[in-house]
């Protein structure tokens, strides 16, 4: 159950801006969470973390810049409540872009639609089985910093990656009946929520 120690779920925003924002909620609430869509500024606010689904890169960064969304994105990563971005998200969050993460990813980078495909991923921190992912108009991570700590890969190149407390991944962990992914996540959020408290208590 994603709670903290008090025993509260954990407030776990999702972008829904576009993308399948209704399947990472329906994932999210699996794990115990408190689901929230986000698409004003002030729907980032009391939020524990924050998922950045897949879409079109492109036009979610318009939508962001069009609902005045970016300082509030950068207030939640600037205060360490984490953030998971998937397939387009993960664009979104690289150095190009809201440079949340110290990675380049190449758009389409497996191909278009018609390319799209599944495969077994040995996945850090999920455990000994195989993780199947959906693969839709992927990016890969062309470039990566030296904090940067690859999860996965695929061919050769890094499909999910992790900084601090930003997790992104080149698939769609939403669209499976497998919430491993999410609940790495997850685990990163009670643990930034639990030093949060700590920060207060002090």
């Amino acid at each position: 159950m994603a709670a903290s120690a008090a025993g509260t779920p954990l407030r776990v925003g999702v972008l829904a801006l576009q993308g399948d924002f209704e399947a990472h909620a329906k994932t999210l609430r699996l794990l115990g969470a408190e689901p929230r869509e986000v698409r004003v500024p002030g729907d980032l606010e009391e939020l524990d973390a924050l998922v950045i689904p897949g879409g079109e890169s492109t036009t979610i960064g318009k939508l962001i810049s069009s609902a005045g969304l970016e300082p509030a994105l950068r207030a939640h990563h600037e205060a360490g409540r984490p953030i998971l971005g998937t397939c387009a998200g993960l664009i979104v969050c690289d150095a190009d872009h809201l440079g949340f993460l110290d990675v380049t990813a190449k758009r389409n980078a497996f191909g278009r639609q018609l390319q799209s495909f599944e495969a077994d991923l040995e996945v850090g921190g999920v455990g000994d089985e195989p993780l199947r992912a959906v693969f839709i108009r992927a990016p890969w991570v062309e470039r990566h910093g030296p904090e940067v700590e690859v999860l996965a890969s695929y061919e050769g190149r890094p499909v999910a990656v992790r900084e601090g407390t930003v997790l992104a991944c080149a698939f769609h962990p939403e669209l499976t009946d497998d919430p491993r992914f999410h609940a790495i996540f997850m685990a990163m959020t009670t643990s930034a929520r639990e030093r949060a408290g700590e920060e207060v208590g002090r």
